[in-house]
């Protein structure tokens, strides 16, 4: 391991990524190089080609384009986005590549045939203390707390989950915020699983959401790979850290889809189950709408409404409610905000569920 100085100044003219947020750089001023990385490490990059990311996403929200030869600050971590780019943290600190605009470095395994070549990285080292101990997300998580689970004792919890990536999920969780402040209350919400990015974030604040938390607040860049534990760690922490701001009801999305390891994992566990009380599914055609519900019905998983990409169809709306039974629920419905209220109002009781495995 090689330990190098960081300059203050030379750090702040990087240009610093969203998933650098909850980051504080105090005490940081080395780089750490020749070692392996791994996720959730803050690493100092040097642009050396533009490719599909033109534009980094910054703390503040602010696309800065990119330029051959700036300087970042993003973090390794692993993706998964059917409709972009499959990426893994590499074993070590060699050439890769920007996967993702919210700042995520990796080595791509796959794209989608409408991306282009990722944006290429030089690494020039991990951001580390004096001691040599690596700035890692980790060491800004919140802390979890606990998950009431008895009538009364908490508000109501809807969890928003797709058939893929792309379906509606941000959109409908998005409106489903916007109903639930129309009928007076005060919602917060979270996406809990997905690839560190502001936009999802942002819209679920203006819709009226307060606050809004992603898993970076616990510790991750990206959720892809990181193991059942740790995917059911952050869903408990982002939950019990809204739950415990006095919320009148809590709004999750989980990225991706069902076939998705991670979504599929947490959706099935035994922690989903006791602290979400209504499900909406958000899909792109009627077939894959009774497909997702049926999935989740079997599981036992208390699934109220359909909305997604195929409420914008009156057609494809009338496909999905007659195969699943269930209402289809578009922007103006979510709006609702009597309709939401009611179908999203926690029940006085709920039977013990036993999850069926994924």
């Amino acid at each position: 391991m090689t330990l190098r100085p960081l300059s203050p100044a030379r750090l702040a003219r990087a240009k610093c990524a969203y998933t650098t947020g909850h980051v504080s750089f105090a005490g940081f001023d080395h780089l750490v190089d020749d070692v392996e990385p791994d996720a959730g490490d803050l690493v100092l990059a040097r642009v050396t080609e533009i490719g599909q990311h033109a534009k980094i996403e910054l703390t503040d929200g602010r696309r800065s384009t990119l330029f051959p030869g700036d300087e970042v600050v993003v973090c390794f971590g692993a993706r998964y986005a059917p409709d972009q780019f499959e990426a893994v943290v590499p074993d070590d600190l060699g050439p890769c590549q920007l996967v993702a605009a919210g700042g995520l470095a990796a080595r791509a395994r796959s794209r989608h045939d409408k991306m282009a070549e990722p944006t290429t990285l030089e690494v020039i080292g991990l951001v580390a203390d004096a001691e040599g101990h690596r700035a890692n997300l980790t060491r800004w998580s919140l802390e979890p707390g606990p998950l009431a689970a008895t009538a009364g004792d908490r508000p109501p919890v809807v969890a928003v989950v797709g058939t893929s990536m792309n379906a509606g999920k941000t959109t409908s969780a998005a409106g489903l915020v916007r109903g639930l402040v129309q009928s007076g209350l005060r919602p917060a919400a979270a996406k809990v699983t997905g690839t560190g990015a502001g936009g999802d974030i942002w819209l679920l604040g203006d819709a009226g959401a307060s606050p809004v938390l992603d898993f970076t607040a616990a510790g991750l860049a990206s959720t892809y790979q990181a193991g059942e534990a740790e995917i059911e760690r952050v869903f408990t922490t982002l939950t019990s850290n809204l739950l415990a701001t006095g919320a009148d009801a809590v709004v999750l999305e989980v990225a991706d889809g069902l076939c998705q390891a991670e979504t599929a994992a947490l959706v099935s566990s035994a922690v989903f189950a006791e602290a979400v009380d209504t499900i909406i599914f958000a899909a792109g055609d009627a077939l894959g709408a009774d497909a997702g519900v049926g999935w989740l019905e079997h599981r036992g998983l208390p699934v109220v409404a359909v909305s997604g990409l195929l409420s914008c169809s009156p057609m494809a709306s009338s496909e999905a409610a007659a195969l699943t039974g269930l209402p289809v629920l578009d922007l103006v419905a979510l709006g609702d905000g009597e309709r939401v209220r009611a179908l999203t109002a926690r029940p006085a009781a709920r039977p013990h569920l036993t999850p069926v495995a994924a």
